[in-house]
């Protein structure tokens, strides 16, 4: 089974640089299944139908997302239609709309893919991450593949969860900080792990957004209303994970980076 990731998918450029790769991509390593973090899909915070259809037209399987995917009030009718294949993070508490895990079938194999925040310089009181992954974990014993998108902001968070989880899920991968970290490991019980995919996002900027507004702030001290870089190639960061279907276990680890012109 192979799993293709892209980080965190940043607004217009984002979703064009997805769908102008992804065919590359699948015919280089003919993933079984796609996974993209779409909490930054319409304009650099939130979702909407537009723009969940698009990037799923485009060939993605299954959304993730992150603490900002509630910031359009269009994605709450999204999150809560079970046909589009769309994760919020599932340590929110209860009785918040949408679902943080979910299995999706590739054929004749099941893939339970999972959505979780971190807590570590986050200002939402979430609920624990570790342990609602337990409770995930305790409700699908069963499943043998398993991909975890952790959202997390402290590397220190990343990797205790990493390990925590090593050799009960198939991949832990980081997102959320839009920097691409070089860690890309199989940890020693065999879970896939890097502390953060990177962005899919416009190269010159900052985190995808245009630079002088972000700089001003630095500056200044003051709030300023950001805006998405649409200007100049985007980076592509992903990741392919090959999974031994029989047994869960990860085999193999692969960083994608690539610069789009759109």
């Amino acid at each position: 089974m192979t799993i293709l990731m892209f980080g965190d998918v940043v607004g217009k450029p984002g979703r064009k640089a997805v769908a102008k790769i992804l065919l590359e991509l699948r015919k280089k390593y003919d993933p079984d299944l796609v996974i993209a973090n779409a909490e930054n899909l319409a304009h650099g915070i939130g979702i909407t139908k537009k723009t969940v259809d698009y990037i799923l037209s485009s060939g993605v399987d299954v959304l993730t997302s992150g603490n900002h995917v509630f910031g359009k009030k269009e994605g709450l009718d999204l999150l809560s239609n079970k046909e589009y294949p769309i994760l919020r993070p599932a340590n929110y508490p209860p009785g918040v709309v949408g679902r943080g895990y979910d299995i999706f079938k590739v054929r004749t194999k099941k893939v339970l893919v999972i959505s979780l925040l971190g807590r570590v310089f986050f200002a939402s009181d979430y609920d624990c991450p570790f342990r609602s992954a337990d409770e995930i974990l305790e409700k699908y014993r069963k499943e043998k593949i398993i991909i975890v998108d952790f959202h997390a902001e402290a590397t220190s968070e990343n990797e205790a969860f990493g390990f925590y989880l090593d050799g009960r899920v198939s991949a832990v991968l980081g997102t959320h900080t839009h920097v691409p970290t070089q860690d890309f490991k199989i940890l020693p019980k065999g879970t896939a792990y890097v502390t953060d995919i990177g962005m899919v996002g416009t190269a010159d900027s900052i985190l995808g957004d245009k630079k002088e507004p972000i700089l001003k702030r630095f500056l200044h001290q003051i709030p300023t209303k950001l805006e998405i870089e649409e200007e100049g190639p985007v980076e592509v960061n992903a990741v392919v994970v090959e999974v031994d279907d029989k047994t869960g276990k990860a085999k193999k680890i692969e960083k994608i980076y690539q610069t789009v012109d759109i």
